[in-house]
């Protein structure tokens, strides 16, 4: 090859055409591979950034579609949230009647039916029960590699995490609004209106969150469906009778109610009650939102990290 009359300035500023090429003015030492090769030719749209994280638009544009899979699976299976309602319809119908006449025990406090008291207590515990099994899928995916190769593929693994959340938001919206539906039928009022029953199912979402996002983190980290049972059995009927669904904490020992204070489901127990009474307390419900969202937010943390981790040791 010729002596190259061409510096690797030129050859960097793309000031080669194909004649010189042909024609043996470019040597080898020139033609080496400066950074502005790469940014001659676009990104591919689902690639990762310098950074190597993947952009905003992209994430949500995979958690999008990866929450369409999750809800496409969810509308060819409808007999499972029409077996998901079964439980709640049994607390709602059969403890409605069996303690209707709590209501006239003296220092209970509450203007209206035990039906009305009862509502939104039975809306927060599905929404707890519910996303405590999300593990159970997680666990499955894992099983059948599904997960796997989602990790190899280009999708965000944010988006991944994301997916299973916004899957559980809409299960969970739809569950509860049936349970609104049903309480109206048996003679439940919501004063609070539309407003009221938004807020009490918005809050509901916000628990599911809460449970959901460690029920995966558990199901990733220990991989054992005895696990998610064992973590289920644990919680579910302490926290559900140290909350307000059934009575008044005013009415438990000292003890109890320091704990159903600190209770999550007692949180949405008492935003969905206030949010559909004649008379909201929107500075109360405010501060509970507030502390439920953040509980969310560091609960989907542990489990994306454990994710993270997981992605790491395949």
């Amino acid at each position: 090859m010729a002596t190259g009359q061409l510096n690797s300035g030129q050859i960097n500023s793309g000031q080669i055409n194909s004649g010189q090429i042909n024609s043996g003015q470019v040597n080898s030492g020139q033609l080496n591979s400066g950074p502005a090769g790469a940014a001659d030719f676009p990104a591919a749209p689902w690639s990762a950034g310098p950074s190597g994280r993947v952009p905003f638009r992209t994430a949500l544009a995979h958690t999008w579609y990866l929450t369409g899979r999750k809800l496409h699976a969810l509308v060819r299976q409808p007999w499972v949230l029409t077996f998901s309602v079964v439980q709640p319809v049994i607390w709602l119908f059969l403890f409605g009647q069996l303690f209707r006449k709590v209501i006239d025990i003296p220092g209970f406090g509450y203007h209206g039916t035990y039906l009305d008291y009862l509502v939104p207590g039975v809306i927060a515990m599905n929404a707890m029960s519910n996303n405590m099994w999300a593990g159970m899928t997680m666990i499955e995916e894992i099983d059948r590699g599904t997960l796997n190769r989602f990790l190899v593929s280009p999708a965000s693994r944010i988006a991944i995490m994301n997916a299973t959340v916004a899957e559980q938001a809409v299960s969970t919206t739809v569950q509860s609004l049936i349970i609104v539906a049903l309480g109206l039928a048996g003679g439940a009022r919501y004063h609070g209106g539309v407003a009221g029953v938004a807020v009490m199912v918005a809050a509901s979402i916000g628990v599911g969150v809460v449970f959901g996002a460690l029920s995966n983190a558990v199901g990733m980290t220990l991989r054992s469906r005895e696990a998610i049972i064992g973590v289920y059995t644990f919680f579910m009927l302490p926290l559900m009778f140290l909350s307000s669904a059934f009575i008044q904490t005013s009415l438990m020992p000292g003890w109890m109610q320091a704990i159903a204070s600190r209770n999550p489901l007692n949180w949405v127990v008492q935003i969905g009650r206030s949010a559909v009474s004649a008379a909201p307390d929107w500075g109360a419900i405010g501060v509970r939102c507030g502390g439920l969202l953040v509980l969310a937010a560091a609960c989907v943390a542990v489990s994306v990290l454990t994710f993270r981790s997981y992605s790491k040791s395949v």
